[in-house]
């Protein structure tokens, strides 16, 4: 079974506390992870606005992800960031990363998806 790490943000307080997306990612990413063969050994959760790159559980997931050659699954790509930049630099660590909502996304598609987020 291939390992992953999972990574869930909101972007405001209200959000955190009252669980609204929260839920659904974390349901999400487990149903992924459930029928595509990973186990989920770590999730770090974040409240912060995708536009900001400095996000210290990000980072965390990230780490570890590259340290133990894991895979980052995120329910959808404007959950790790809403800035082209960000994610192809992201692209560019070789940290290989999934999103729920198109699993299948090659390079360009992300770039194009990360355009469409940010805007």
């Amino acid at each position: 079974m291939k390992k992953a790490v999972a990574y869930f943000r909101v972007s405001t307080d209200r959000q955190g506390k009252s669980g609204l997306g929260l839920e659904a990612q974390h349901e999400a990413v487990h149903v992924f992870a459930q029928h595509q063969g990973y186990q989920v050994t770590a999730e770090f959760t974040e409240i912060e606005s995708g536009k900001k790159n400095e996000r210290p559980q990000l980072m965390k997931a990230l780490l570890l992800c590259k340290k133990q050659k894991m895979t980052l699954i995120i329910a959808k790509l404007d959950r790790l960031g809403r800035n082209v930049a960000f994610i192809a630099n992201l692209m560019e660590s070789k940290v290989e990363f999934l999103a729920v909502d198109n699993p299948h996304a090659n390079p360009l598609m992300v770039h194009l998806l990360a355009a469409f987020a940010e805007h």
